[in-house]
């Protein structure tokens, strides 16, 4: 694994919560001896006083020269962070890996010159400068080699010629759509919209409405930014339901193992050929899972219409085939053909399960070479290193470390 040192890494505080890749940072830190301090706020209730408390005297004990968060968690909506970051001189740099469209809109108006925007999806660079960010930059998913890796034991229940890991999206659905409280005419459209949406070029669902349903618009635009937000999330996540089903329906005569929520009984019901599994723990089980099967099958969220999620980089890592569908910044990261297999549609799925799973040393072989380019350029050590670049980049003029 070549990852070029860091001359002067800053100290970062990590604001931490129960989501997973404030551990892989964690530990990516200490691989590259980047000084770091976790500071836990995802199970404390406290009050703005508390809060500031707490921060500043965990900055006075530790002297960082940035807070760094992923999606925003420990940002609040009052900007009581933001504030408290700007007066204490301390950049915060934000990494996203979920659409910074359903999360920023809900915050306040952004500190542009003291925050540092970084997104896993490319595409979504000009709308988070839309918003009002200035320190913007492209920061893709990675994986964590020594927690994905061959060999690592699997239970007999797990052997499958083909999985598939994944939420149905239906319950998702339904809470989103229950937050947003459409009026009738939203309500009746949504399931159209949400169709329409997942075949169209469009990444922003009120852009779509205003070029496609125009009349839908007044409506969209009443229901304020929270419930709007809701809604729009709402439509991805229908989108992403009908597009993930039709991509595990194409899977149904290799018998696959599908791994995810309850709500797969409900889509899959009448079906035949298949097994469920409870959904798989990240970190405990997981890595086991992937060696287990033949061919682990992909599909991504309608969410991320270019970028990759976190699926094809742990199932290479782990010495384990992956056939995914097709998306531009895939190939920008591996080499299609060589290092995993690309479907890009759920036709074109089912003829290369058929192939694939009748080529042993085919897999074996693209498998082989997938995780070879995980250690060569896509491991949490990249990504860090990445990050810190784009911060000395972005705040090139920041004291010696520890605030000296």
């Amino acid at each position: 694994m070549d990852v070029q040192p860091l001359r002067r890494p800053p100290r970062l505080l990590l604001l931490t919560s129960a989501y997973f890749l404030l551990g892989e940072l964690a530990t990516a830190c200490q691989r590259l001896n980047v000084p770091h301090h976790l500071l836990d706020l995802g199970t404390r209730e406290m009050d703005a006083d508390a809060f500031v408390r707490t921060l500043r005297e965990t900055a006075d004990a530790f002297r960082p020269d940035a807070i760094l968060t992923v999606n925003h968690l420990g940002v609040d909506r009052e900007g009581v962070l933001m504030a408290l970051a700007r007066d204490m001189k301390l950049p915060l740099v934000s990494w996203f890996v979920d659409n910074p469209e359903f999360i920023l809109p809900l915050f306040p108006k952004p500190d542009a010159e003291n925050t540092l925007i970084l997104t896993w999806d490319a595409d979504s660079l000009d709308a988070v400068r839309g918003l009002g960010f200035t320190k913007v930059g492209w920061l893709p998913l990675g994986a964590d080699p020594e927690r994905f890796r061959p060999g690592r034991p699997g239970r007999p229940e797990w052997r499958a010629r083909v999985s598939f890991v994944g939420n149905s999206m239906l319950t998702k659905t339904v809470r989103r759509l229950g937050a947003a409280q459409p009026g009738p005419e939203l309500l009746s459209a949504f399931a159209s919209l949400a169709g329409d949406f997942a075949a169209s070029g469009e990444r922003n669902v009120r852009a779509f409405v205003a070029a496609s349903r125009p009349e839908l618009l007044p409506q969209l635009d009443g229901l304020g930014v929270v419930r709007r937000t809701a809604y729009e999330t709402a439509v991805v996540w229908r989108a992403t339901l009908d597009y993930r089903l039709s991509c595990v329906l194409a899977t149904l005569p290799f018998s696959p193992l599908i791994a995810g929520d309850p709500g797969w009984k409900d889509l899959l019901q009448g079906r035949q050929g298949y097994r469920l599994h409870p959904e798989i723990g990240y970190y405990e089980e997981l890595p086991g899972f992937y060696p287990q099967s033949e061919v682990n099958f992909n599909c991504t969220s309608v969410q991320m219409k270019g970028a990759v999620n976190q699926r094809v980089f742990d199932v290479p890592a782990s010495g384990a085939f992956l056939l995914t569908d097709s998306r531009a910044q895939l190939e920008t990261m591996f080499e299609p053909g060589r290092e995993m297999a690309i479907y890009k549609s759920p036709e074109e799925a089912a003829e290369l399960l058929a192939r694939h799973l009748a080529d042993d040393a085919g897999r074996t072989r693209m498998a082989a070479a997938g995780r070879a380019r995980v250690l060569a350029e896509h491991t949490y050590e990249h990504r860090l290193t990445a990050l810190i670049r784009a911060f000395d980049e972005h705040f090139p003029n920041r004291p010696a470390a520890g605030g000296a």
